[in-house]
């Protein structure tokens, strides 16, 4: 399933190119510029699905790097230092790994 099946083409668009800068992602904005925040939890379930790539039921740390690929192809990667932000801010068991109910959790907050 592509994320354009469940947000908007252009919200994603611009939220790529407000964090087009390598240290400038922010979960927090980038999930309401997405139009995350404003949807239902089945529908944030289906965006987390996307992005566990690999189907482990988790996004590890090597899947988050890629993040913004999983909302666009052309989105970039994240740098080291934004994917242990944004694991820090979801890990809440400290499994150094995110489950649904944590990105839920992140995205809703």
């Amino acid at each position: 399933m592509a994320m354009s099946g469940i947000l908007n083409a252009g919200d994603i668009k611009k939220a790529l190119d407000a964090f087009a800068v390598a240290d400038s992602f922010d979960h927090k904005k980038f999930f309401e510029m997405v139009g995350l925040k404003a949807k239902s939890s089945d529908e944030v379930k289906k965006v987390f699905t996307v992005l566990d790539a690999d189907n482990s039921g988790f996004i590890e740390e090597e899947e988050l790097k890629f993040v913004l690929k999983g909302f666009a192809k052309d989105g970039r990667d994240l740098t080291d230092k934004e994917t242990k932000a944004f694991l820090k801010a979801a890990d809440k068991d400290g499994d150094g790994k995110i489950g649904v109910d944590e990105f839920i959790a992140l995205v809703k907050e």
